[in-house]
């Protein structure tokens, strides 16, 4: 390999909870690049969720793999298969449309020797767990928000007429606002009397 492009990717729910920076992927992937003489030829940094590829920065790093497909084979480094993607149908499709413009993705941290017929497992395992966690956290988000419901809490976004409020014990609440809320209670009164046609 004597050149690559650099991929880093975070999460803004991610980057907040780990701390898992754009910086430090970058600076390991470059002390990578540089212990192996690889050039770089560029590095995208992006901002966002790996559900598919329908990313800013991949977009622009894809187009580029595109436009130089007449130049050989190149090379896509990032640190861990969670940054190329969580969602293994999209990832082995991505996979398959980088080969035909003769670019191999790898990440340096869990790195497979596509050459060898049984590092399709370890691929499929390293795409696959990323996949799970991210079901596992939806899973569990949904759960909480229906526990918070049956403890009277309100968890999501306050409906029209209402805002949402932190009670002084930390609780989550919504509370009436005005005018709004005089106006959806007359509604809803008017519509409790059913007594208004609709005309078609």
């Amino acid at each position: 390999m004597n050149s690559a492009y650099l991929y880093v990717r975070v999460s803004t729910e991610e980057q907040k909870r780990k701390g898992y920076s754009l910086p430090e992927q970058e600076d390991r992937l470059l002390k990578y690049c540089k212990y192996n003489n690889i050039e770089v030829k560029g590095i995208y940094r992006e901002d966002f969720s790996a559900k598919n590829f329908n990313r800013p920065e991949w977009k622009e790093l894809f187009s580029e793999v595109k436009k130089k497909s007449g130049e050989g084979d190149k090379n896509i480094l990032f640190l861990k298969w969670d940054r190329f993607s969580r969602n293994v149908e999209c990832a082995y499709e991505m996979i398959r449309k980088l080969r035909k413009y003769k670019t191999t993705a790898m990440a340096i941290e869990q790195p497979i020797d596509f050459s060898v017929p049984e590092s399709a497992v370890m691929l499929a395992l390293y795409l696959a767990v990323p996949e799970a966690e991210n079901t596992r956290r939806a899973q569990n988000t949904s759960n909480g928000m229906r526990r918070a419901k049956l403890l009277g809490k309100y968890p999501n976004k306050a409906p029209m007429g209402f805002t949402n409020v932190t009670l002084m014990d930390g609780k989550k609440a919504i509370v009436p606002k005005e005018p709004e809320a005089e106006i959806i209670k007359w509604i809803f009164h008017q519509a409790a009397q059913n007594n208004h046609r609709i005309l078609m």
